[in-house]
Parts: structure tokens; C-alpha cells; sequence
């Protein structure tokens, strides 16, 4: 059982309140803010609690960060809690995406966000670059030769996840697994293994604010639902199934009005899949980004909230937690994987390379810096250069 919590549901609300609404920086930054948060400075939620709540929600399908955040909240208050950390944490974003989409209907379109997101996005890179390391020196261990030469698997492992998911372009559940069970089996086997017994079954008009069709709200709901459902990873590895359905298959949107939802999911806080609120409100209205925010968080929180019960009570195992110490390895890997992919994307000259380096050094050397403030001097920065060198 976990330890009596030392907050209140109230001071739980309003910490996610307000990490949907400056947390920049998609999955990787927001997992590392929560661990900042929550187990580093306030110590509302332990080391082990952390990681096992990262491991279940890589583990189902969704959104990485607001899972994570479905499961802290579970933590102490249970299905309230989970409830209210999830909501508390993507409606800051989703009114953001909603007004922006009002925005775009009603100006026809904004070439300025892709303007803020040439230096948004290089410095984001920064951001979760840094986020990334810290996390991994905090579950995986320090980078000492000593301690990496203990714990050599493990950092295989990561090594592993980063090489997987640069090659695959996505986080692949299968490499998951096979880490876990492979320290598993390794670190502590099972007794079932040992004694080779058998194994026991357990697994506004102007806006378009109410311009809807019945027809599409239903097929957006069923389309979002499997966006929800069936895919694995952190927000990012949504974008090519929602792209495959919103403009190749349904046209709901052109490749350019694609590119600018994605590129406002990017510039708003919270996390990254609230990109579906955007699409959903230039698709049907204010009902549309509703149906398709809903079926999209909706499976997140059922796989995040089904299995915490029993996931808690296995996670005494030793073997348990040794096939969580492997996935967690994994996840750190496959977490850096998506940096290094995403640099790729992002990094595409010299300004936006230095402004990723810039935005490393202020918030590995700057200790009262915070992420917002970064970010933000990237967008002027990144308007600026685009604006004098590129036009």
C-alpha cells in the first residue's frame, strides 16, 4: 500500500492545472517535469511509484505523459484521482487548440505559427534533450564507469531503445517486452521459470463553432477511438495514424491544415496528442474537438486505471520489478531515440542548430531558468531569423 498521501486532492488539481499549462516541450519534458515535481522537490510521489507508473503507461496505448499523469494521481486517490489529474492536465491545452482553431477558421490559416515553430521547435529539442539525460541518470543510473560497469545490462538495454526507435521511426512495444522480460529473466527469474512448472494465465459561427454533421461526429468518434487505442508510444506516434486518416483517408484536412495542427500541438503546452482538439474543431466545430479530445483520452485513461490495481500489488515481485527495471531501461532508450529523431526533423540549418545547443547550455548552466522562458525567447528568436534570413 502506499504511504498516506501528504496533499490534497485540491493541491493534486491545481499542480496539473498548471503543468497543462506551461509544460512545454511534449512527452519527454513533461515525464521530466513530473519527476522534478513530484518525486525530487515535493515528495508527493516515490522513486519507485514514478517508475512504475512510466512503465504501465509505455506499456498501454496512448499518450505517454498524460497516462503518467492518470497514474500519479491514482496513486493516492485512486479513479477520483486518475480522473482528475487527467482532466486537470490536457483541458489547459485543449481551450488553447480550440481558440487557436477558432483563429484559423476565422483568418484562414496562420503561416506565422510555422514561422514561431522554426525556433520553437529547435529549442524544444534543447529542452528534451536535457529531460531526457536527467531522467535516465535518475532510472537507469549515473554515466560513472563504475556503476554503468554494475549495471551493464541495463544500460544495454537503453542502448537498445534508442537504437530501436531511430530505426523504426516509433517506439516499438515488442522491444519493450522482450527488455523486460529478458532482465527479468536474467535478474530474477520467476519461480515458474526455476522450477519449469507451468505458467499461470494472468494479461461561434464566424468560427465554425457549431458547424457539425451528425454522419462525421460519428466517424470522427470511431476513428479517434482507435487513435486512442491502438497506438503505442508518446503523442508523436500518433501523427502518422491520425495523418493516414484525416487527410489520405476521410480528407477531412489538406496536408497543409494538417501541418499547421500538428504544428500548434507542438507550440502549446501539455501534451502533444491534443493535436486531435485542433483537427477535431476545423473538422466539426467546438463539438468535433470535444468527440475527438474525448475518444482520444478516453482509452488512455481505461488502460491507464484497469490494470494500476494489480499492477501495484505485482510490483512487490521480484520478478515484477525486475521486468519493470528492464522496460523502464527501455523506455529511457527509446525516450532519447525519439530526441535524436525528432532533432533530425527540427535541426535543418545552422540558426536552428544553435538555437537547440543554446537552449541545452541556459538549462544545464541556468538553475532558475525555467522551460517557458526558453521556449519563449526561442519563438521571438526563431520569428526573427525566419523572418530576415528566409523571406
Amino acid at each position: 500500500m502506499p504511504a498516506p498521501p501528504v496533499y490534497s486532492l485540491r493541491q493534486l488539481g491545481a499542480y496539473f492545472l498548471r503543468l497543462g499549462t506551461t509544460g512545454f516541450g511534449g512527452p519527454v519534458a513533461l515525464v521530466g517535469y513530473m519527476h522534478r515535481d513530484l518525486v525530487e522537490q515535493r515528495h508527493w510521489i516515490s522513486e519507485d511509484e514514478y517508475r512504475e507508473g512510466l512503465a504501465l503507461a509505455q506499456l498501454a496505448p496512448g499518450p505517454l505523459a498524460a497516462q503518467l499523469a492518470i497514474y500519479l494521481g491514482f496513486v493516492h486517490y485512486r479513479y477520483k484521482g486518475a480522473a482528475l489529474a487527467g482532466l486537470a492536465f490536457v483541458l489547459p491545452s485543449f481551450i488553447m487548440v480550440v481558440l487557436l482553431g477558432m483563429g484559423y477558421k476565422l483568418f484562414g490559416g496562420m503561416p506565422w505559427i510555422r514561422w514561431v515553430f522554426y525556433g520553437v521547435g529547435a529549442t524544444v529539442i534543447g529542452v528534451i534533450a536535457v529531460s531526457a539525460y536527467k531522467l535516465t541518470t535518475k532510472t537507469v543510473g549515473r554515466l560513472q564507469w563504475g556503476e554503468m560497469r554494475k549495471r551493464w545490462l541495463l544500460w544495454l538495454v537503453w542502448l537498445g531503445g534508442i537504437l530501436a526507435t531511430v530505426i523504426t521511426g516509433a517506439e516499438p512495444l515488442w522491444w519493450l517486452l522482450g527488455a523486460g522480460l529478458l532482465y527479468m529473466v536474467v535478474k530474477a527469474p520467476p519461480r515458474w521459470i526455476r522450477r519449469k512448472s507451468r505458467m499461470a494465465g494472468i494479461w461561434l459561427i464566424a468560427t465554425g463553432f457549431f458547424t457539425f454533421d451528425g454522419g462525421t461526429l460519428q466517424r470522427m468518434g470511431w476513428f479517434f477511438l482507435k487513435a486512442g487505442a491502438f497506438v503505442f508510444g508518446s503523442g508523436l506516434a500518433i501523427v502518422p495514424f491520425l495523418h493516414g486518416g484525416v487527410v489520405s483517408g476521410y480528407h477531412w484536412l489538406t496536408e497543409a491544415q494538417f501541418l499547421d495542427a500538428v504544428a500548434v500541438a507542438m507550440i502549446t503546452p501539455g501534451p502533444v496528442v491534443i493535436t486531435v482538439g485542433f483537427i477535431g474543431y476545423l473538422v466539426a466545430g467546438f463539438p468535433g474537438a470535444v468527440v475527438a479530445a474525448l475518444a482520444t483520452f478516453l482509452p488512455c485513461y481505461l488502460f491507464t486505471v484497469i490494470p494500476a490495481p494489480h499492477f501495484k500489488q505485482w510490483a512487490g515481485n521480484t520478478s515484477v520489478r525486475a521486468f519493470v527495471d528492464g522496460i523502464t531501461a527501455a523506455v529511457m532508450g527509446a525516450l532519447a531515440g525519439a530526441v535524436v529523431l525528432m532533432g533530425l526533423r527540427t535541426v535543418v540549418d545552422w540558426p536552428t542548430g544553435l538555437l537547440a545547443l543554446g537552449s541545452c547550455l541556459v538549462l544545464w548552466y541556468g538553475k532558475k531558468v525555467k522551460e517557458p522562458h526558453v521556449i519563449l525567447l526561442g519563438a521571438i528568436v526563431g520569428w526573427l531569423l525566419k523572418f530576415f534570413i528566409h523571406t
